[in-house]
């Protein structure tokens, strides 16, 4: 199983393939790997051991974040991914970055931001688009309408504890008013605004 897989200089963590959307421009619906990466759908989800493991087989100097991503979202196992910040932290001190849904408090039916406290240092969410009804749309939440407004109330709880926020769009996917208006969403949440660029 791929359970890390570099991309540019940064390491990734793939630890779960779970996912509380269906989203419709996700890459794992057109292919099975990132950057050479080998096939990114598990067998079954890693133990945190397992985990732990995987990182003795790679040069860890070589990186500048290590990133919880793969082909799930990582908060679908929030306290095995803490699990392993902690470990990358104490073992390697490590930036560490999640890039998340943002949807980690619907996931867990509680205010899950304060537990990123000390352990994790970026938080990347996907904003998407401006409107929760097109949000829906695209990402096709199990949870409904509600999840873009649950979305936007866990970023600005985590900015509490995290050192950086960062709420991101898709280049081309939306016109220049949208993202002005993502922008000024940004702005109120007190999260950077990042325009990715396309991947097909």
């Amino acid at each position: 199983m791929t359970i890390l897989y570099e991309v540019h200089d940064n390491l990734y963590v793939n630890m779960t393939n779970r996912c509380p959307c269906a989203c419709t421009f996700c890459l794992r619906q057109t292919r099975d790997e990132m950057n050479n990466s080998g096939s990114l759908w598990l067998e079954r989800e890693p133990t945190v051991d397992e985990v732990k493991a995987e990182f003795k087989r790679f040069d860890m100097d070589k990186y500048g974040e290590v990133v919880f991503c793969g082909f799930g979202e990582p908060t679908e196992r929030l306290d095995d991914v803490l699990e392993v910040c902690r470990f990358i932290k104490d073992t390697y001190g490590k930036t560490v970055r999640i890039n998340t849904n943002g949807l980690s408090d619907l996931i867990h039916g509680c205010d899950t931001a304060p537990r990123f406290e000390g352990l994790i240092d970026v938080v990347s969410i996907s904003l998407n688009t401006p409107s929760k009804e097109r949000y829906l749309e695209l990402t096709r939440s199990k949870f409904g309408i509600e999840s873009f407004d649950a979305m936007l109330r866990f970023a600005k709880n985590v900015k509490r504890y995290v050192k950086k926020v960062v709420l991101s769009t898709v280049a081309t996917t939306l016109t220049e008013e949208e993202e002005k208006e993502c922008a000024k969403i940004c702005a109120e949440v007190g999260a950077e605004y990042r325009i990715r660029p396309w991947e097909d």
